[in-house]
């Protein structure tokens, strides 16, 4: 038995070794799979808005009854976000002029210079350089909204936020909330009889680049 072991030992070798090499092979390309996908996810990425899934939806309570509901959009923009880092930022830039409410009369009335001032002011923006994690996911955003000229502080609360892969593609969004006083920016018409504050229900969708 002894002697025919070693006999038998380059037969067994030449039948593994290619085995051995397939398979080191196969393993040390999982390794560099993981390595590049641990590499990308602790660099910033930047995602790019997609303009049909983005939205500014508006509530406020008109002569104290009921509640008036519109939105504003599509919104443009782009986020960055370092997961490893937990910071992030954003800009988004809203057309104030796509005003929307389903009552054209009311969106005319929004749009006049004591309200929105879409002539003077077409634009708004919210730009933000903090952003707060949960793990991997975005859960608040803070930074500064810019309406009618004026800039405030505005901070938007994530009620949901995911990725998910689109054929290769990492796309990510979510849904936020958050409020703000209108007479804040310049916008007093109809104070008090018309809500002062408004409600925000912000929906963004990004494809990363």
């Amino acid at each position: 038995m002894h002697n025919v072991i070693p006999a038998l030992m380059p037969n067994l070798m030449s039948n593994l070794m290619p085995n051995l090499i397939l398979n080191g092979l196969r393993l040390a390309g999982v390794a560099a799979c993981l390595l590049a996908a641990a590499q990308a996810w602790s660099q910033p990425v930047t995602y790019t808005l997609t303009p049909e899934r983005s939205w500014v939806h508006f509530e406020v309570l008109h002569f104290g009854t009921s509640t008036s509901r519109g939105r504003f959009g599509p919104v443009q923009g782009e986020v960055v976000l370092d997961r490893t880092a937990g910071r992030g930022e954003l800009g988004l830039r809203i057309n104030v002029a796509s005003v929307d409410t389903g009552i054209p009369v009311f969106n005319a009335r929004l749009k006049q210079a004591d309200l929105l001032a879409t002539e003077a002011f077409p634009e708004a923006y919210f730009v933000a350089t903090r952003i707060r994690f949960e793990g991997a996911k975005v859960a608040e955003v803070r930074g500064e909204f810019t309406l009618r000229g004026i800039s405030q502080p505005l901070s938007l609360r994530a009620t949901h936020f995911a990725c998910r892969d689109d054929a290769g593609v990492e796309i990510c969004g979510g849904d936020f909330e958050g409020e703000l006083l209108r007479g804040d920016f310049g916008a007093t018409f109809g104070l008090p009889l018309v809500g002062n504050r408004i409600r925000l229900v912000v929906q963004v969708q990004g494809t990363r680049r």
